[in-house]
């Protein structure tokens, strides 16, 4: 009997996340297949109640407490257990609007089914398959999504101090209050 030696098998961590990421697109593309081409919040109601797309029990909440300051989304345990299922609280202001809903639930989505080991870039490709886009379009629409309630624009401009104007003689001609 001749054997013959099998090929070594990649344990390191980024073969695994690799790994993670391939898979997390599959499940992406499983949804697209059986829920899309539109995803809409109804279509997003039967996605979270769907084994095979959400691992966990899962209640999407309409509130900011458990948000940071320009968070639109983030879920919450409900127990020490992934068992015992997640909050996932999203923004109000979007519940105004449910068509975007289901981009910021699918990014969500990742770190519920895989904990902290999925990366930003798993929920971008899982949330970009699963809505049948390109993942810099997601990206995008997630960017956008962002912007409407982000305060960054709210920061005060850092204060100069005040310089003589050089283009009229203080009668503020120019338009200057100098």
């Amino acid at each position: 009997m001749v054997q013959t030696k099998q090929p070594a098998i990649d344990l390191s961590l980024n073969a695994a996340h690799l790994s993670l990421t391939d898979h997390v697109i599959m499940k992406g593309n499983e949804i697209f297949e059986k829920y899309g081409p539109k995803i809409g919040w109804s279509e997003l109601q039967k996605i979270i109640v769907d084994k095979e797309c959400v691992r966990y029990p899962l209640d999407i909440v309409f509130d900011s407490v458990a948000l940071e300051n320009d968070e639109i989304a983030y879920p919450s345990a409900k127990g020490d257990l992934p068992e015992d299922g997640f909050t996932l609280y999203i923004h109000p202001y979007f519940s105004l609007d449910p068509t975007r809903i289901p981009a910021i639930a699918l990014y969500q989505l990742v770190l519920i089914n895989y904990g902290t080991f999925a990366s930003p870039g798993d929920a971008e490709a899982f949330g970009a398959a699963a809505l049948g886009i390109d993942i810099e379009a997601y990206y995008a629409q997630l960017c956008e999504i962002a912007d409407e309630i982000s305060t960054k624009h709210f920061v005060d401009e850092p204060v100069l101090p005040e310089v003589a104007h050089q283009g009229c003689s203080s009668g503020g001609s120019c338009g200057c209050s100098h």
